[in-house]
């Protein structure tokens, strides 16, 4: 009887294994059609898993979860693929789509635990409930919801500062510089959806950042921290506030910027050119394409350049190797990080849990690789490096010095300002692409003599 009922409970496995395959292959409507060999050879891969999977879920010494096992088995799956292709359970979901989104339910805070286990504001964020309540950088959060808040963990406190637009949450506070003992006050917020900026300037003031880094040459500079689905209307805004107010010419740091969506990024690099390949992708069961730039809405007649460093990646790497390959901005800084994959996320479970998975590879308008393979090396095509004469490399040193310092700029102060970092650092990197800028609108600008930095 026992393995009757276990060739019986293995085949269910095995049709719910195969029909999951061919849901797939619809959904990602590849265009080649499985041969009988191959059909039949997945057949007999798909039902060793299966038999694999039941043996376990039925003679393991101990009794198992189920979903953690095929969890389990997902994951060993991919970690024969490259590091990009991940799965995203159920328990991550949510987060991964803030990731994505730049956007949750919330008060709108920064917050880290200080010295004395206090959980601690950084910064508001910039029009949330939090900065229209008054909330500033160094109040404690002692209360939440009238309960201790002291001994929290920053994810306890996400937890129970996050939840539905509209909710309220009170949260009773310690101001900046008040001992201890001092007196709670009580701040009654209501949750809002916080659309995390990903287009800053250098300076906050005054309820919105200020995009004009140069006011006496009216040189705009603009961050772009990641691509999410609003960056390209954030940009956009910020460059009609610029145009409105003179700009004569540009600086895009991309610095540290980890990519996002490629639809930003072909958005994004069509802002500034108005005709030629932005970028092209190729992959082993999609067909070959390319985005190209239209006239339109371009922003033109000004010089730019591009700032990248060495984890400025993927969507980032597409719009500044656009931009230097349509000679439309010289880049500066070092080589970046080389990352030239294309991710599809793949719903699983009707969106419970998804699948991001490496499809096609993108390339340069100029034909040339961007991806970083393991087996590269420094002298290998790959990455975006700076124009020859702009390559400006941070030490190790310099560049926590310049993390730490564009940190502290971000903190939102008293007086309602942000940007006034108390460092003292220098960003080299900044200042070259400036002095580009400045010479190319006065006149006055001259070729670099020195080498192009990796």
């Amino acid at each position: 009887m026992t393995p009757a009922l276990y060739r019986f409970g293995s085949a269910l496995l095995l049709s719910s294994v195969i029909l999951t395959s061919s849901a797939f292959a619809q959904r990602t409507q590849t265009d080649k059609k499985p041969s009988t060999d191959r059909l039949k050879d997945n057949y007999e891969l798909m039902r060793m898993f299966a038999e694999t999977f039941e043996q376990i879920d039925q003679n393991y010494v101990k009794d198992l979860d189920r979903r953690e096992l095929m969890e389990a088995a997902i994951q060993g799956m991919l970690q024969r693929l490259d590091q990009y292709s991940a799965y995203i359970p159920r328990t991550r979901m949510d987060q991964f789509t803030q990731s994505v989104e730049q956007e949750y339910g919330g008060i709108g805070i920064r917050v880290e635990i200080n010295d004395n286990r206090e959980l601690t504001v950084v910064t508001p964020l910039p029009g949330g409930p939090a900065y229209f309540a008054g909330v500033r950088s160094g109040d404690r959060i002692v209360e939440i919801n009238g309960e201790s808040a002291v001994g929290f963990s920053t994810n306890d406190a996400v937890e129970k500062l996050k939840g539905p637009r509209g909710g309220e949450v009170k949260i009773g506070v310690r101001r900046a510089g008040s001992g201890r003992n001092s007196e709670i006050e009580t701040i009654s917020l209501v949750r809002d959806i916080i659309q995390l900026d990903t287009v800053l300037g250098d300076r906050f003031s005054d309820g919105k950042w200020d995009f004009m880094l140069d006011k006496e040459n009216k040189i705009g500079y603009v961050r772009l921290t990641h691509f999410s689905r609003k960056s390209s209307d954030e940009l956009r805004s910020a460059m009609q506030t610029l145009t409105e107010n003179g700009m004569k010419g540009l600086v895009l740091d991309l610095r540290d910027n980890p990519g996002g969506l490629l639809s930003q990024a072909t958005q994004i690099a069509d802002m500034f050119i108005e005709e030629g390949v932005i970028v092209s992708t190729k992959g082993r069961n999609i067909p070959e394409q390319s985005w190209k730039a239209t006239k339109p809405g371009t922003f033109a007649g000004f010089p730019m350049a591009v700032i990248v460093n060495r984890v400025s990646a993927s969507a980032s790497e597409i719009v500044s190797a656009c931009l230097q390959d349509q000679k439309r901005a010289i880049v500066v800084g070092e080589r970046s990080w080389g990352k030239g994959s294309v991710q599809n996320v793949i719903d699983l479970e009707e969106g419970r849990s998804a699948l991001k998975l490496t499809t096609a590879s993108y390339f340069r308008p100029s034909g040339r690789n961007i991806h970083r393979f393991p087996e590269s090396t420094p002298e290998d095509e790959w990455g975006v490096s700076p124009d020859e004469g702009y390559g400006v490399r941070f030490t190790p040193d310099e560049f926590g010095e310049w993390r730490e310092a564009r940190r502290d700029g971000d903190v939102i102060r008293e007086g309602d300002q942000a940007g006034t970092s108390k460092s003292d650092f220098v960003d080299r990197q900044l200042k070259k692409a400036m002095d580009y800028v400045a010479g190319k609108i006065t006149g006055t600008d001259v070729k670099p003599e020195s080498k192009s930095g990796e």
